[in-house]
């Protein structure tokens, strides 16, 4: 029965990980087609679905545990399942922000064309792809992949992060509007950040391994 109830969690999480997917896609979608409709759908339709997987997801997990007093991996698998779960509905917090300073910059004049923060979001929609499926698979070898991407990340941040603060430097008028694609740009480097999490946890499930806090993976 808890193998039944595991394979029942992982198409949750799975179902989580795909509306947290699709709330990120849709608010750059939203910003580069300049769609407001997308960006509004984002804030009133897809988080409210996210936060109503959250709460239900932690509930099985707790259900899953007091009833079957699952051991050893499928432990692990159940605890893996609940923090992915809070990580999955950050990216969600973090795709309603992108929304929201996609909505204020859609109606103004564009700072720069938009180069490094879709190539940004492409990056983190794959690491967080990955790193479900390195879940799902339970290939540890995936999720170590993961964890190496996130500098890539990173590195694309601090490369916008330079570029604005030349722009805001030479035409005060833009500062407004260039801290709303800093804030954009940050959000994708968390949720970067919170798909290399899910990946270390893959690692500790699968291996029984943390590589948290410094470690190695």
């Amino acid at each position: 029965m808890i193998e039944e109830k595991i394979e029942h969690l992982k198409g949750r999480i799975v179902k989580a990980a795909n509306l947290a997917k699709q709330m990120v896609k849709k608010s750059i979608d939203g910003l580069l087609s300049k769609d407001k409709g997308l960006l509004l759908e984002v804030i009133e339709k897809d988080e409210p679905a996210m936060n109503r997987l959250d709460i239900e997801i932690e509930e099985e997990c707790v259900y899953a545990v007091a009833l079957y007093q699952p051991k050893a991996k499928h432990l692990r698998t159940v605890f893996t399942v609940l923090k992915m779960n809070k990580d999955l509905e950050r990216m969600g917090d973090l795709a309603h922000n992108i929304a929201q300073s996609a909505l204020f910059l859609i109606e103004r004049p564009q700072v720069k064309p938009f180069i490094d923060v879709p190539r940004m979001a492409s990056e983190v929609l794959e690491m967080l792809s990955d790193a479900i499926n390195s879940f799902v698979n339970e290939d540890a070898k995936l999720a170590k992949r993961v964890c190496e991407r996130d500098d890539t990340v990173d590195a694309l941040k601090d490369q916008i992060l330079r570029e604005l603060v030349t722009y805001m430097a030479s035409n005060p008028s833009v500062i407004e509007r260039a801290m709303h694609i800093i804030r954009i740009a940050r959000c994708l480097e968390r949720i970067g950040d919170l798909a290399t999490n899910i990946a270390e946890d893959v690692i500790f499930m699968v291996e029984g391994r943390v590589i948290k806090h410094g470690g190695m993976c």
